[in-house]
């Protein structure tokens, strides 16, 4: 006997049919013998609607009330699979973050979690009940509803998977795995039967969309087990799982993209110390993300300063940096939102040279420009124009033999 926790998000609960399949697959594995814990998204669409109703209202809306507004699409499903599983003869009750107690800090719209008490659900799945547990929401110290920011829902299934001790996190989604890169841009793509923590935290923060980065980050640190599969085939899917466990470390695990970047550059700016911290102090003042970053120094004692931030953060940089011009010094600004952001991802790259020498080749070879790079223990990212993206994935997809 194993205790489970089934997530599933938005598309496959998208409607009352999908609902009951959801119930189906629960009341399967639990006939299996296994105690089950379910945590489940809103339906398809409905979070995006609850959305534009609050910005309708005021763009400037209440953190608090957009929180206690957004969180009932959640309540909702929990509510519908208590009651498609009650149908099939099987124990069951819904629970709000509230309920089960998902402590969280206070900021409304991206909490994050501090703490679950599991003990009361944990009695009642020995009893042979399955809590659907709504995802996404939690109580801040204020007793007010929270939310945890989008994606949120796979966040809320790793934590109760780890409050429960869980033996295994199942998230069920679209797609039927983790693939080594997108199959919609490079078909004979393929699916990876195990992958590391690590390896999964870098390509979700570079763009892979499979999980969202939180709740793999929270599965690394906790050592929860997960396996990312579809709701709507029945095959095995892609397990997260320590280093230790995955026999064959390839050199290369995947390839990811992202277009949400925006590039910026700042000009002609007097080169002397403490430069760098009047330039990206008041951006992270503004809660505006900073990634990528190059400097280039000039022989007249300037230097230029081009760095990426997420495209829908593009405007507030540009006026942050306006505002800051007397202090800097610098000449110009220019932007561009046309970037891609392209990524090789593997821990196999502790131990083998030549990785990023590959990727600027096999970039310089269909002459696409890198614009910047940066790199990490296990991942080599480089920008460039977004035209190229997908000829880039494909590209680097056969140059690191990751093709099917």
């Amino acid at each position: 006997m194993a205790r489970i926790v089934m997530k599933f998000g938005g598309t496959s609960v998208a409607d009352l049919d999908r609902i009951r399949n959801v119930a189906r697959r629960v009341k399967a594995e639990v006939d299996k013998g296994n105690e089950v814990a379910v945590v489940v998204s809103a339906m398809a669409g409905v979070t995006n609607q609850l959305v534009g109703y609050c910005q309708s209202l005021s763009p400037l809306f209440d953190a608090r009330e957009y929180d206690a507004v957004v969180a009932t699409g959640e309540n909702i499903t929990a509510g519908l699979t208590a009651i498609a599983l009650q149908e099939l003869g099987q124990d069951a009750r819904s629970w709000q973050g509230w309920q089960v107690a998902v402590e969280t800090d206070g900021e409304h719209g991206k909490a994050r979690i501090e703490s679950i008490d599991g003990d009361e659900l944990i009695e009642r799945m020995k009893a042979g009940q399955v809590p659907v547990m709504a995802g996404f929401q939690g109580i801040g110290p204020d007793n007010r509803i929270t939310t945890l920011g989008r994606g949120g829902s796979d966040t809320s299934a790793v934590a109760l998977a780890a409050a429960l001790r869980a033996d295994q996190c199942d998230i069920y989604t679209d797609v039927d795995g983790v693939y080594t890169t997108d199959p919609r841009i490079v078909p004979n793509a393929k699916k990876l039967s195990k992958i590391t923590y690590e390896e999964m935290l870098e390509l979700a923060s570079v763009g892979a969309k499979v999980l969202q980065t939180r709740s793999v980050e929270l599965a690394m640190k906790e050592r929860v087990r997960v396996q990312v599969l579809s709701s709507f085939a029945d095959i095995p899917g892609t397990l997260v799982v320590d280093e230790e466990e995955v026999v064959e470390k390839e050199i290369v695990a995947g390839i990811a993209y992202s277009r949400d970047e925006a590039k910026i550059t700042v000009r002609r700016v007097p080169d002397r110390p403490g430069i760098a911290a009047a330039v990206f102090v008041p951006l992270s003042e503004a809660n505006i993300n900073v990634d990528m970053i190059v400097q280039n120094v000039a022989a007249d004692g300037t230097t230029d300063m081009t760095f990426t931030v997420g495209k829908t953060d593009m405007a507030r940089a540009l006026r942050c940096l306006e505002q800051s011009k007397s202090e800097v010094g610098f000449a110009e600004i220019t932007s561009d939102p046309n970037v891609a952001k392209l990524s090789v991802v593997g821990v196999g790259m502790r131990s083998h040279a030549g990785v990023a020498g590959t990727m600027f080749r096999t970039l310089a070879e269909r002459n696409i420009n890198i614009q910047a790079i940066t790199t990490s223990e296990i991942k080599v990212s480089v920008l460039v124009s977004a035209e190229y993206t997908e000829l880039a994935v494909r590209a680097l997809h056969t140059a690191y033999g990751l093709d099917a």
